[in-house]
């Protein structure tokens, strides 16, 4: 009887190994859930946010187009120009297209901006110019006239 006392005693030292041994695997596994969860609700989060800030970017093209469309149409000179941009407005087959030719436009435009203030800053400097030579060759010539006024009144008086 004492072997089989011995036997179950040693059994029962297995078994509670082996619960320990369950127990901390369960515990690892749980952690590892866990951690993969976390990751999960990372992983979620970024792409509800990227997705709000795509659907922000598509609301804003969208008020950009409607921007574009509500301005009345520019009238060129040449009915071949309008001709040219329906045409290439037609070629375009998809949204990135889309945005690749109105990023293309907006730098063009923004270009052009500065282009033209620069050449309202010229003018203005080549108009003052301008004013102030004008300026003193009208003071020259009030001179001028006032000598020769000057020399005649000699000559006559």
């Amino acid at each position: 009887m004492s072997y089989e006392v011995t036997d179950w005693l040693a059994q029962i030292r297995a078994l509670k190994q082996q619960l320990a041994e369950l127990q901390r695997d369960r515990h690892e596994a749980n952690e590892s859930a866990a951690n993969w969860r976390q990751l999960y609700n990372t992983e979620a989060q970024q792409r509800r946010a990227e997705a709000s800030l795509a659907q922000q970017q598509i609301e804003k093209l969208k008020a950009q187009i409607q921007q574009v469309q509500s301005l009345p149409p520019p009238q060129p000179d040449e009915p071949a120009a309008v001709e040219a941009i329906e045409q290439e407005v037609e070629q375009l087959q998809s949204t990135e297209e889309l945005k690749a030719k109105l990023k293309e436009v907006l730098l063009e435009r923004d270009r052009l901006r500065v282009v033209l203030k620069a050449e309202q800053a010229k003018h203005a400097q080549t108009r003052k110019t301008l004013t102030t030579a004008i300026a003193d060759t009208i003071d020259k010539l009030a001179r001028e006239r006032a000598t020769h006024q000057e020399k005649a009144d000699i000559y006559s008086g």
